[in-house]
């Protein structure tokens, strides 16, 4: 037997999720009485994508989990290495 969520989960349209199992970051488009509404790219199929998802499923995406195509590189080895962002900030 499925246990029912017992805490509240809220997700605002707007806000950027994921998969708690991972997979692409989604859009919050809209609630709906069986889950959340989510939107994406797919890279693999070239297509925005919509599905409905358990809230229990996904949560809130953070700026680290999203990477540019530039940011991996290859090291000297031939190794895969992932390379954050490095933010600026300017002291007055």
């Amino acid at each position: 037997m499925i246990e029912p969520l017992t805490e509240a989960v809220t997700f605002e349209p707007g806000k950027v999720v994921a998969l708690k199992s991972g997979g692409p970051a989604m859009t919050v488009i809209g609630l709906k009485e069986d889950g959340v509404q989510c939107l994406w790219y797919a890279e693999t199929s070239d297509e925005v994508k919509t599905t409905v998802v358990p809230a229990i499923c996904i949560e809130k995406a953070s700026a680290f989990d999203f990477d540019d195509e530039d940011a991996d590189e290859d090291d000297d080895d031939g190794k895969h290495k992932k390379q954050g962002k490095k933010k600026r900030h300017d002291d007055d």
